[in-house]
């Protein structure tokens, strides 16, 4: 390669349409995910303090948000559900009239255009607000695996198109693929929550998900945040268990996992944007400290540019919008 004068790389960033006609990595409304809270009632339409611009919506205010959302080009939706009353096994997580069970019936016939996706967890639906069952004060790993596979058949037979566990209990891939198979629905593909961490940056989601643990904290099933070989190891059995696409969680603070993932699978790669990085931005946004466009296109530019395919973001709306 010749050297300067002869090679002036600054002469392909002289312009906008320069720096576009060469850019590496570009933002594809397709590739994102919105994130919708459903909570009971009607007319409900509650915003989050900690996730500016998001509410908890009741079925007919989420309707009317995802026809929006198709509306501006959005092609996938993540649901997760609010409980006005929980118990200790998560009955509401499976219950044929569940909060989540009605959007999804609602949803297919308002927005059919959209793919639906389901959380598939315990945490907001259980009373202790922990991902499994708790036996004698721990979390019980086996004996929650036949509660997340009802769950993803109860999500799948009310209209879900893909399941997305994120509960992180061992061999829970596996369940579920096999409770679907089971029922005839094998053409259900799952996203499996393969590296998720025991995250400090998940705080605006427990509030707006209700899902704080009543005692004790998830590190004993979620993973170890300075560790990238076992998230490797995770991502390997998810996907002999039957997982189609695999997912790192956070994104921002595991951009070296997205790509350490990326690199040794060759299969779809979601990340999840999740709510304290949004948050933060916002928060520095309202202060004035920072363009809130400009952070957010530079953030989810970096998830992409790591090597994820598909992104999870509370600003999938915004950049419908942006694009």
């Amino acid at each position: 390669m010749s050297a300067f004068p002869v090679t002036r790389l600054r002469r392909l960033r002289r312009t906008p349409a320069l720096r576009s006609l060469v850019r590496e990595t570009r933002l594809d409304l397709d590739d994102f995910v919105m994130p919708l809270f459903v909570c009971p009632g009607e007319g409900v339409d509650r915003p989050l303090e900690g996730l500016a611009g998001i509410a908890q919506r009741s079925v007919d205010r989420l309707c009317d948000e995802a026809e929006l959302l198709a509306g501006l080009g959005v092609k996938a939706v993540l649901l997760f559900g609010i409980l006005e009353s929980k118990d200790e096994v998560a009955t509401g997580a499976w219950d044929d009239d569940g909060i989540v069970q009605r959007a999804l019936r609602a949803l297919r016939g308002r927005a059919p255009e959209l793919v639906l996706v389901t959380d598939i967890c315990l945490c907001e639906y259980t009373s202790h607000g922990h991902c499994g069952l708790v036996r004698d004060g721990e979390v019980a790993n086996d004996l929650t695996l036949e509660f997340l596979a009802r769950t993803a058949v109860s999500h799948v037979e009310a209209g879900a198109d893909v399941v997305a566990p994120s509960d992180m209990m061992d061999g829970r891939v596996a369940a579920i693929r096999a409770a679907l198979d089971a029922e005839g629905r094998e053409q259900v593909p799952i996203i499996a929550y393969s590296a998720k961490y025991a995250s400090a940056f998940y705080g605006p989601f427990r509030e707006a998900a209700g899902s704080t643990p009543a005692f004790g904290d998830r590190r004993s099933y979620q993973m170890d945040p300075p560790n990238v070989r076992e998230a490797l190891r995770e991502c390997e059995l998810d996907l002999a268990e039957g997982a189609d696409v695999i997912m790192v969680k956070p994104a921002l603070p595991y951009l070296d996992v997205i790509a350490a993932v990326r690199a040794r699978f060759d299969v779809p790669v979601a990340a999840y944007n999740v709510s304290g990085e949004y948050g933060m931005v916002k928060a520095a946004a309202a202060s004035g400290w920072l363009d809130e466009r400009q952070a957010a296109i530079e953030c989810l530019t970096a998830i992409k540019r790591a090597g994820a395919d598909i992104v999870i973001s509370y600003w999938t709306k915004e950049l419908a919008a942006w694009l």
